[in-house]
């Protein structure tokens, strides 16, 4: 059996919906897959972003999530990636979806909500994997230990342009530079800007810029990369709405950069959202 899974990459938080928004983007990873009978012991090679970087054993995170579908026979991948590792646009979870998709076609089985479980329970939180998985923008939230999440379309006049740095930045370390806790206001305000965010992305972009201001984690993760939260205020104050993409350091705004703003040292790319999600297609 052999098969091209290829992955949308997607963008977290967008500003107060923190472990909660995310949505897809049309930047891709694909992976080519050959399994199942005639396929022996395991084999990978990876082109673009990671190459010589990731293992090419069992550690593998596109391999380790196909173990944890249960499919437990030969495999042979090609990876060729080009959404940017330690970036903040879900390389991570692109990675865990292709791998947990893969498995299911390996095993012949649809993806069903346990897709989403074994994905999410990679990361911890779902917003990610739910938009690689989905497309669109998705609210993704924890039941105990079951994880959940929604689909919606992102409205036609939503644009994202993502500002790319050099510089990576690890999802645990930005984490270790959040607070236990936040006073009250700044809660309260992160639930009513999350709430106005789904119906700008889905409804009325026009409402961008109230619905990305984020109090919850921005400042606090500024130290680990000052220059995206320079750009961020500088595109803010000039009416344009932007905020971090995920654990950073990439900024993602909406519509037009204005020319006085200083991109030096970001790669600006525009990207439609991705409205299907993850696909699967067969090879000769």
């Amino acid at each position: 059996m052999k098969f091209l899974v290829s992955v949308p990459a997607s963008t977290a938080n967008l500003g107060s919906g923190f472990d909660a928004l995310g949505m897809a983007l049309g930047m891709y990873d694909d992976v080519e897959v050959a399994g199942g009978e005639g396929v022996e012991g395991l084999s990978i090679t990876v082109d673009g972003a990671g190459s010589g970087d990731v293992p090419l054993d069992e550690t593998h995170l596109v391999v380790r999530a196909v173990r944890a579908t249960g499919y437990t026979g030969g495999l042979a991948l090609r990876c060729r990636n080009t959404i940017p590792h330690a970036r903040g646009l879900g390389s991570s979870a692109a990675a865990i979806v292709a791998g947990v998709v893969a498995g299911f076609t390996l095993m012949g089985r649809e993806l069903d909500t346990e897709a989403l479980q074994i994905a999410a329970e990679f990361e911890g939180h779902a917003d990610n994997a739910a938009a690689s998985l989905f497309g669109g923008v998705v609210v993704a939230w924890s039941e105990g230990e079951q994880y959940r999440a929604v689909r919606m379309d992102a409205d036609a006049r939503v644009r994202p342009v993502v500002l790319i740095p050099s510089q990576e930045s690890s999802t645990k370390t930005t984490r270790g530079l959040l607070p236990a806790e936040v006073p009250h206001s700044d809660a309260a305000h992160a639930a009513g800007r999350a709430a106005l965010a789904v119906h700008a992305l889905t409804v009325d972009p026009t409402v961008l810029l109230a619905a990305t201001e984020d109090r919850l984690h921005q400042n606090y993760r500024e130290p680990a990369w000052p220059e995206t939260v320079r750009v961020i205020n500088d595109l803010r104050k000039l009416g344009v709405p932007a905020c971090v993409s995920g654990a950073g350091p990439t900024v993602i705004a909406f519509g037009d950069l204005p020319a006085e703003v200083d991109t030096h040292g970001f790669d600006v790319r525009r990207l439609d959202v991705d409205s299907a999600g993850v696909r699967v297609r067969p090879l000769d």
